[in-house]
């Protein structure tokens, strides 16, 4: 049966051209030259005549071919479903029969053919999906946000990864799933370290943690995981500038591969042994290293989160992605439309994704020799702005001497403005919000 004869049938019976806008139906769903010639009809007549739909003896006038049949019952949704399925079907054989042929004989790489595969699988079901509705109405629609609250509540479908550090949580109530959070400074000054902590600590409360790490090695990487893993899991105490701190393995002894006696190489293999119960999460690896790991583009990272079933995801830095086209031909649109996809992905998947950003270089003010330590303000991020604006919280960072501050510079949940004041020692894995009274952390009450 001709569907697409029906719906335009329908259509110009029920003088209703509008619904061709709200079932979301274009020319290239109709499998006919004579449809697509009354669709194109009825659309241009409608511009022209307030809204109003041809009738069957002026369409005949017109389009000789066309057959009217009148008295349709079926629903617009149901014409729909079906007009569009056959479009799904025909754009397939077509896909199959023209340009994937083409492909297969001409391209090697046999991953690069299922990505483009996939890539037109999805467009074509995306073209040819059919919405039932508009939104959602508050009014008659409640039920759904009570399931979501029930659930929520039990924690099946909403989650809540606490930072490390104890002033994040009071002021923004810790990193919520779902959302994405984008952390910048200038060149050098611990942007890694401090989302690797982040990443660290969603793991130890048993998140699936899938971390990017794009600038740095597999072995650079771990090592510094490793440090700050066992300063939790096993601390040696060790006084540092007059104070007693309880330390990982030295980072820099490690890269090196010279922990400096037998005894510390057996502890940090005892520490692998240990990690595996005192981790209760998991953290998957992708780093600069990888062979494997030269599709770095929005689609790749979607892939990653879904086979990894990732709760937690740290993209390090965003501006070493695959940035998407740029659509709108303005300055930095594949930077929007990059950091706007991966918005996307944290809703889609749930997952909490931390983005690194970098800080323009400033000029800095040295005090008896010490640098002062000075976050970055959103206004000093040009080329990777929309990152900020697509993250529902920021947070600019700068270290120096042994201490760092983390500036909380949008807030959509609460926080703007808010500074936490750091210790920061990596090379011992010593990264931890300096201590504060009961007075102190009174001010905040979340």
């Amino acid at each position: 049966m001709n569907y697409g004869t029906l719906l335009l049938s329908k259509v110009i019976e029920t003088n209703d051209p509008q619904a061709l806008t709200r079932l979301g139906v274009d020319e290239s769903h109709f499998p006919t030259k004579t449809e697509r010639q009354v669709y194109r009809f009825i659309k241009s007549y409608s511009d022209t005549n307030r809204n109003q739909a041809p009738s069957y003896a002026t369409v005949a006038s017109e389009i000789p071919e066309y057959t009217f049949v009148p008295e349709v019952s079926d629903s617009y949704d149901y014409l729909t479903r079906k007009l569009k399925g056959f479009a799904a079907k025909i754009a397939l054989k077509e896909h199959f029969e023209g340009e994937f042929t083409r492909n297969f004989s001409a391209e090697d790489d046999g991953n690069k053919i299922i990505d483009d595969l996939i890539s037109e699988l999805q467009s074509v079901k995306l073209r040819t999906s059919v919405r039932n509705k508009t939104g959602t109405n508050l009014k008659t629609d409640y039920n759904g946000f009570l399931t979501e609250y029930d659930s929520r509540k039990s924690g099946q479908s909403f989650k809540i990864w606490r930072s490390k550090f104890p002033s994040i949580n009071a002021q923004i109530g810790g990193y919520l799933s779902g959302n994405l959070y984008t952390w910048f400074g200038r060149s050098g000054r611990g942007k890694s370290v401090f989302t690797m902590e982040e990443a660290l600590e969603s793991a130890m409360q048993g998140a699936r943690v899938l971390v990017w790490a794009m600038e740095m090695s597999e072995f650079e990487w771990i090592a510094r995981a490793v440090s700050s893993l066992s300063a939790r899991v096993f601390g040696d105490s060790k006084v540092i500038d007059g104070v007693n701190y309880e330390v990982g393995f030295e980072n820099k002894a490690l890269l090196m591969g010279r922990l400096g006696s037998a005894e510390e190489e057996e502890k940090l293999r005892d520490f692998f042994v240990i990690l595996n119960e005192a981790l209760p999460g998991e953290i998957i690896l992708r780093s600069a290293d990888h062979d494997d790991f030269y599709q770095r583009g929005v689609a790749q990272l979607e892939a990653d989160i879904i086979e990894t079933k990732a709760d937690v995801v740290v993209v390090d830095p965003f501006y070493y992605m695959d940035y998407e086209a740029n659509t709108s031909k303005t300055s930095g649109g594949d930077a929007s439309n990059t950091s706007m996809k991966i918005r996307r992905i944290a809703g889609q998947t749930k997952a909490v994704i931390h983005v690194i950003t970098q800080a323009d270089e400033t000029t800095e003010e040295v005090i008896d020799g010490v640098r002062e330590i000075k976050p970055p303000k959103r206004a000093e991020i040009k080329k990777t702005k929309a990152v900020l604006e697509d993250a529902v919280n920021t947070f600019g960072i700068d270290t120096s001497d042994g201490r760092g501050i983390i500036a909380i510079g949008k807030g959509r949940n609460g926080g703007e403005g808010a500074e936490v004041e750091v210790t920061y020692l990596p090379n011992f894995g010593i990264v931890k919000e300096l201590q504060m009274d009961e007075t102190s952390l009174s001010q905040f009450n979340f």
